[in-house]
């Protein structure tokens, strides 16, 4: 059996839009997204760098668009490109973030899990941030 994967999600009392927008600002990444960004985003030419707790990772997003399509790729010290699926979906004036975490196949189960569970946590942490704006 290949790798498996895991979508995870949460429904947020905003409107996707605003939801969207918040998200898709790299800038905003330190608020809720410690798994990608522990520290301050700054830009070099069409990515994006910052502190990981995996050590100094580049990303990019997918350009803006109207679907809600956060997908993005990350860019590891070791150079490996991680793509991480993620989409903000309308549900009348709230929404649903999903994000598609993918077990790679140097990744265990354990540490799989671990990778879900602070996935929910930014996902939790983005939630508490735009409800509280």
């Amino acid at each position: 059996m290949g790798p498996s994967s895991r979508h995870i999600s949460i429904v947020v009392e905003r409107p996707a839009s605003e939801v969207y927008d918040f998200a898709a600002d790299p800038l905003n990444l330190p608020q809720w997204a410690a798994g990608l960004a522990d520290a301050e985003v700054t830009r070099v030419g069409d990515s994006w760098v910052t502190e990981s707790p995996m050590g100094p990772v580049s990303f990019t997003f997918a350009p803006p668009n109207g679907f809600g399509v956060l997908d993005h790729d990350v860019t590891l010290p070791s150079g490996q490109v991680v793509h991480n699926p993620l989409r903000v979906i309308a549900d009348g004036s709230r929404c649903e973030v999903v994000f598609t975490l993918r077990q790679r196949p140097e990744t265990s189960d354990e540490e799989f899990e671990r990778d879900a569970d602070a996935v929910a946590r930014d996902l939790t942490a983005l939630k508490s941030v735009v409800e509280t704006r």
